[in-house]
Parts: structure tokens; sequence; C-alpha cells
């Protein structure tokens, strides 16, 4: 067997995840040939795929970093027929906890090398993959804060919730959007728009939508335009676990949605990272695109419930 793994030397706590020396032997132990490539911030991740799996025999390629390193190597792998697997070295770690995939290098091996696998969804907009969700609007504001925060301080979960509130307080634009979700057409004014398609981030903050996603279908949440510090008030309702729609949201859902702004191009969130694209902004569901490596104990459905 031979495996190729993309290891972001930057994802999460940097130089405290485990080196390729390390990687190599976890793998050979289990009698896998693995090659490692290291990529960081800025390098082209799907162009290192593409020539990994030219490769004869590549079986998997594994991701090594947070979701935004599995979200490019996904979107390289889609429709590849070769497997994606997972080692989560990064700062929230959705996409694994969402399948169950364990933190601990040695047990993520494992899984890796099993026999398990699942076919999972993915998301796109303009042609561009995400696993877990993309965001126009202040989101995008909020990761551009983060990238500065970050240079200073340091990857940790405190400092991407400190760059919600720095970006709330300096950026607050509404967009005014024309959105059509599976042929249903409405206006809206919203500071962002979060299109969701994985069901454990949702039941993580108990944000209503998550059986839709379930059920094959994105869930498509907007803010209310109520002014930055109001907002700010809400961004705390989610920490807390205390949003309710209607209330704090609006919840459209749907398995294709267009949305238009005033600007023709804008920047775009796909699983906390930055892209820039122009609108309209297409939004689509590729089914069953790829096949991911599970623990034994762990399935699709099982993650789900």
């Amino acid at each position: 067997m031979s495996y190729v793994v993309i290891l972001n030397t930057e994802s999460g706590k940097g130089d405290d995840n485990p080196g390729a020396d390390t990687l190599e032997r976890l793998f050979e132990a289990r009698g896998v040939q693995v090659s490692i490539v290291p990529v960081k911030g800025g390098d082209d991740i799907a162009a290192k795929v593409a020539t990994a799996i030219d490769e004869p025999g590549v079986e998997c390629v594994v991701a090594a970093g947070g979701d935004g390193t599995i979200c490019a190597v996904a979107g390289a792998l889609s429709e590849s027929g070769v497997d994606l697997g997972v080692l989560p070295f990064g700062t929230f770690n959705y996409f694994a906890r969402r399948f169950g995939i364990p933190e601990d290098v040695e047990e993520a091996v494992e899984a890796i090398c099993g026999e398990r696998k699942e076919p999972i969804d993915l998301g796109c907009v303009n042609g561009h993959i995400f696993i877990n969700n993309a965001s126009i609007g202040l989101y995008p504001a909020i990761l551009k804060q983060r990238e500065s925060i970050y240079q200073r301080w340091g990857r940790s979960r405190l400092a991407a919730y400190w760059s919600v509130l720095v970006a709330m307080v300096t950026v607050y634009r509404p967009l005014t959007m024309r959105i059509e979700v599976d042929g249903r057409l409405q206006s809206a004014k919203a500071p962002t728009m979060f299109v969701a398609m994985s069901a454990y981030q949702m039941d993580e903050f108990e944000i209503e939508g998550a059986d839709a996603v379930r059920n094959g279908k994105f869930a498509i949440l907007l803010a209310p335009d109520v002014g930055r510090f109001m907002l700010i008030w809400k961004a705390l309702l989610v920490a807390l676990h205390d949003v309710r729609k209607g209330r704090d949201f609006t919840l459209l859902t749907g398995e294709r949605a267009t949305v238009e702004t005033r600007r023709s191009a804008r920047d775009v969130a796909l699983d906390g990272e930055r892209r820039r694209m122009k609108g309209p902004f297409e939004f689509s569901i590729l089914k069953n695109a790829i096949f991911v490596r599970l623990p034994e104990a762990t399935s699709q459905a099982d993650a789900a419930e």
C-alpha cells in the first residue's frame, strides 16, 4: 500500500505536532509505505495532491492539519477514487470530531490504515469545495482579522474568539442579497450568510437546522441586521448555546442556492480559509463525492446520531 501525507507544518500548535519522521514510523509499523509532503500557508495544496495521485498505486491521501487543510485535500481528491485520511492537527478540528476521528496521532493513523471507510458529501460554491461551512459577509472579515492576530500571538482558540470580537467592533457592513434556494426567491439584508453542511457543528451549538443537513440539504443561516453591538450580544448567545430561530437568525434549507450581492466580487470563507470569488455565488452539494477513512467503531451514520 502507498499513502501520501500532506503535512501542514503551520496547523494548530505547529511545532508541537508530530514531524515527518514520527509519521513515517507510525505508518511503516502498520505495513504502509508513506510519502510526506510538507506544506504551509500560501502553498497550492491542490496542485501537490494532484501530483501525488498521479503516481501509480496511491490509495489514500492523508490531510494532516486543520479543517482548511482537509478541505483543500478533499477538494483535490473529489471523484478521483483515492480515499481521504485525516490527522487532525488543527485548532478546532470540526471535521474530525464530526466523524469520531481521534486527535491522538497513533489512534488516527490506526484508523487511516484500517478497512472502514464511508462516502461523504462535499459542499461546493462556484467550483470550490468546502467540508463544514461557507460564508460571505462578516465572517471572512473575521478570518482576515484572525490571521493578523495569529501572526502576533500564535494560534489558539482564545485568539480565534478574540478575532470575532475585534472584527465585530471594527467591521460591520450588512449585505443586501437576492437569494434563491431550490427555486424559492427572496431578498434579505444581513451582516453575514452562513451555509452549513455539518450537522455536528450545529448540534454542538444547539442551532436548529441540523436535521436538514442530515437529510442531505444545506442549512443557510442569515444573521439579523441589528447593528454591531447587538450582534456581539448574539455572538455571545451562540457561545452560550442559546440561539433561537426567528429571534437570532433566519433559517433557509435546500440542496441548491444562488446568492447575488451588489458587489461583483467578495471574499468567501471556506472552512476557515478566505478565497476571493466573483458573484453570483452558486452553492450545491456533491453527493458521495469522496471516501473518508474512519475508526472501526465509527461510521457516518454513527457520527450523525
